[in-house]
């Protein structure tokens, strides 16, 4: 019988072929020169955070390098869990940031932010139930380096005030028969940004906010957030 040789081209369609994304758009160009960077952005209790760190663990992010964890809460659970995990942590606490009369300094926050990541070498971020929303200075030196993960189908249920129970409250409000979660480029608008990946979860009759929000993360926001990651680290997302 005669030897099937493989080519370059046979063993990358085989290789592209398992890959593990659900949706997203992908090229041929790696670049891979070594693990990114990475800042993980948080203000709760930062289990969008864990189910990264648990990825790495397994070894699904190989151009990852979870190298940094900023939190606007100092007390947020999240940086708890990168302390168990070696992770560097920095805190900028929006109420550090707010005067006497609630004004909060956007300006100033957003300079002090892009100098920690700056200083910390960051080259990729991830927002994980960060609520502050980013100025122009950390848009502008990430461009397309940014991305967020959102607890609905984009368009549905997104945009300012839809955060967090909000977010299922509205769903459950509506009627809808099957949400999910997105992640999508960081721009100026909020929720705003190109998607890049979409996982669809059913709403079950009698969900509450609650049930249906631990639905969306263990089906998948826990998912989807973890690949979106390692393929814009290894260079597959145009």
């Amino acid at each position: 019988m005669p030897m099937k040789i493989l080519t370059c081209k046979t063993l990358l369609d085989v290789f592209t072929s398992c890959l593990p994304f659900e949706f997203g758009v992908y090229t041929d160009t790696y670049n891979y020169d070594g693990p990114r960077r990475t800042a993980v952005l948080v203000s709760g209790g930062g289990t969008n955070l864990q189910a990264i760190i648990d990825a790495k663990g397994r070894r699904e992010l190989p151009h990852a390098e979870i190298a940094l964890v900023v939190s606007s809460d100092r007390n947020a659970f999240a940086l708890e869990r990168a302390k168990k995990a070696g992770i560097t942590c920095s805190v900028l606490d929006e109420t550090d940031y707010t005067d006497n009369n609630g004004v909060f300094d956007g300006v100033k926050y957003d300079q002090d932010l892009a100098a920690v990541l700056q200083s910390n070498r960051i080259e990729i971020v991830v927002l994980a139930g960060f609520l502050v929303i980013l100025g122009s200075g950390v848009l502008n030196l990430y461009r397309d380096r940014i991305i967020n993960v959102h607890p609905s189908l984009i368009p549905s249920f997104c945009g300012e005030g839809f955060y967090g129970l909000f977010v299922h409250e509205a769903a459950l409000a509506r009627g809808v028969k099957v949400t999910g979660a997105t992640v999508h480029f960081v721009n100026e608008i909020t929720d705003g940004g190109k998607i890049i990946m979409q996982k669809a979860v059913e709403v079950v009759r009698g969900d509450t906010p609650g049930t249906l929000q631990r639905r969306v993360m263990e089906q998948a926001e826990w998912i989807i957030l973890p690949e979106a990651l390692e393929a814009l680290c290894a260079g597959r997302l145009e």
